[in-house]
């Protein structure tokens, strides 16, 4: 959740934190802080609110030297404020502290630290963990074992990061379970620190990640990888392909904007080297998948959070038509509690931008716990859920930066539709026709997706028609059903606007009480095997006085005239259609929030990795 940088070097470290934790600010906050090592002394700003507020602190009391530690905050203990934003110092005055997650026996470590005299300054949980750094480290031990101890100590998932004056030529971190990343960049004569990737890009692109149970002694010329029990590690240093440029918003108005019109390279990518249009075949060997696997698979779960749970139920249509095998979508957050029935033949397949979304981690952990199958699709190169699956796929789409999620949706439908071709072919269930007329198919989608985006300005008008709205319906059938729950989950992340997601067949069950003049319905309906269904869909809610939005095949006359507005995307493959309806759906979210003038990129109490349950 929260956003990490440190620095060592012989560079000043505080414009090189700041600038990190700006390329952070999509994973959402709400106060900021920076710790440096100056002249021996340990010299701290930090507030609450937006990171231009710390910037505006430094520029008035200006901070300077190296090693340093940054961090902006999202609350988990204790209200956004100045006395709760990290860093936080020891009573001491000589270690500090930068943490994401939560300590969950932090009232038990409370309450010894405060019998022993310790005064805690803060309402946090990330107190506990100085503290008891500075209580280890008086007992005689060094500052390095000082950190071990405590990190072994405290439970639940979280990453830390240390620095003390006795031993200021380092930052010792740990990652404990799967309360987010550590990324520790490799530099010449300089090392660096951070929660994801992008904060460190314009910097180095060898990377190191740690696994869940470690620690990393750094300094600005050597990294040591350790367990907590003291083993080293000798690590895997990737590279990684992406470029500062792709963080940044260049000519559009906000990331989110950005990312919506990247949705055609990102899909571009997403097919590249995996479809072989000659031969009708799909290739994904990350997956690890063989005939034999494949034929022994008799159930899969999708576990997901959020916008990617809705990318795995389109998912349920896919490998379920294609493929033939049983599918359930589960929450991340409810999977182990549901006490799943999981064996040698089921799969557990994650979806996550991130990689690192700890409900969807915990539910990789309880699905490997029952001896199941684990796969992830995952945007984020080297995340956790990548590392611990026993296949992935990579969804290709570069840094995603705004919160709300867009082209880290579409990318998986591909990869999904691309996974049930795979395992149709290796289980004999699907025939050669078919499955080269499948494969073929998606030559069409990255065409598909620029032509569909070309409507931006039809979506503007809309926009523009619907901008006061107090609420809205999202309807849609089969496959396009979870289309109409992320096209209303858009619209409320970022457009603070109440919208329900609807299957249609069922709104004549209840939602049609809401339907009336005040009340637009958004009604996706393509060209499909349920365009009847929705036809009728339509006529009812203007039956009722409602406004109807439709997203229709370019050329549809009955849609035409029946609806208020029409947005048109041209005719696709049905079970590729999924792909092409949610774009109009992204851009009107996005052009009202933007025309009401809000903060389309960094909406208010969300986060764009969530890494705390």
């Amino acid at each position: 959740m929260c956003g990490i940088v440190g620095y060592l070097g012989s560079r000043d470290a505080t414009p090189i934190i700041l600038n990190g934790l700006k390329r952070l600010e999509y994973r959402g906050y709400d106060s900021a802080g920076i710790a440096v090592m100056n002249g021996g002394q340990i010299d701290v700003r930090k507030d609450a609110g937006k990171l231009s507020q710390l910037v505006d602190l430094v520029n008035k009391s200006p901070l300077n030297g190296a090693p340093g530690i940054g961090h902006t905050r999202w609350a988990t203990h204790g209200a956004p404020s100045a006395r709760n934003s990290h860093p936080h110092v020891g009573n001491s005055g000589k270690t500090v502290v930068v943490h994401n997650g939560i300590v969950e026996n932090f009232l038990e470590l409370k309450d010894e630290l405060s019998s022993e005299g310790v005064v805690f300054n803060s309402d946090t949980d990330t107190e506990t963990i100085v503290h008891l750094a500075e209580h280890h480290h008086a007992a005689g031990v060094s500052f390095t074992e000082a950190a071990r101890r405590t990190f072994k100590q405290i439970e639940g998932a979280n990453v830390v990061l240390l620095m003390s004056t006795d031993e200021p030529d380092k930052i010792v971190t740990a990652r404990i379970g799967n309360a987010g990343g550590v990324v520790i960049g490799l530099g010449e004569n300089e090392n660096y620190i951070a929660s994801d990737i992008p904060a460190i890009l314009e910097h180095t692109r060898k990377v190191i990640f740690l696994e869940s149970k470690q620690m990393a002694i750094v300094t600005r010329d050597s990294v040591r990888i350790e367990t907590l029990d003291g083993v080293e590690i000798k690590p895997e240093i990737h590279t990684i392909n992406w470029d500062a440029v792709s963080a940044e918003k260049g000519e559009y108005r906000h990331f989110m904007q950005k990312e919506i019109h990247e949705q055609v390279r990102a899909l571009t990518d997403t097919l590249a080297g995996r479809v072989d249009f000659k031969e009708g075949r799909i290739r994904l060997p990350e997956l690890k998948l063989t005939p034999e696997l494949a034929k022994r698979i008799q159930r899969i779960y999708i576990t997901a959070c959020g916008t990617a749970a809705y990318a795995g139920m389109v998912g349920k249509y896919l490998i379920e038509k294609i493929a033939r095998i049983p599918v359930e979508v589960v929450i991340g957050s409810e999977f182990r509690y549901s006490d799943p029935i999981v064996d040698e033949n089921t799969v557990v397949l994650a979806i996550s931008q991130s990689g690192e979304t700890a409900d969807t981690l915990a539910a990789m952990e309880e699905g490997k716990r029952k001896g199941g199958i684990v796969w992830s699709i995952v945007n984020a190169v080297g995340s956790q859920a990548m590392r611990v699956a026993d296949g992935y796929i990579a969804m290709q789409t570069g840094p995603e930066i705004g919160v709300a999620s867009t082209k880290a949706f579409t990318a998986p439908l591909v990869d999904q539709y691309m996974l049930a071709i795979l395992l149709a072919d290796m289980r004999g269930v699907i025939d050669d026709k078919t499955r080269k007329q499948l494969v073929s198919d998606l030559r069409l989608v990255p065409d598909l997706a620029g032509r569909a985006l070309d409507a931006e300005s039809q979506v503007e008008k809309v926009a523009q028609a619907l901008k006061d709205i107090k609420g809205c319906l999202y309807l849609g059938r089969g496959i396009n059903m979870p289309i109409a729950y992320e096209g209303a989950l858009k619209l409320k992340e970022i457009s603070y606007i109440h919208a329900e997601g609807y299957p249609a067949g069922e709104m004549k069950h209840g939602p049609i009480a809401l339907i009336d003049e005040e009340m637009p319905v958004i009604c996706i309906a393509p060209k499909d095997p349920w365009h009847e269904k929705m036809i009728s869909q339509i006529q009812q809610a203007k039956a009722r006085g409602g406004k109807v939005v439709a997203i229709a095949t370019e050329g549809d006359e009955l849609v035409k005239d029946m609806a208020d507005h029409v947005i048109w995307i041209p005719e696709c493959p049905w079970m590729l259609s999924p792909i092409i309806t949610v774009l109009p759906l992204q851009l009107l979210a996005y052009h009202i929030a933007a025309t009401r003038g809000l903060d389309v990129d960094q909406p208010r109490n969300l986060a764009k990795s969530v890494t705390v349950e």
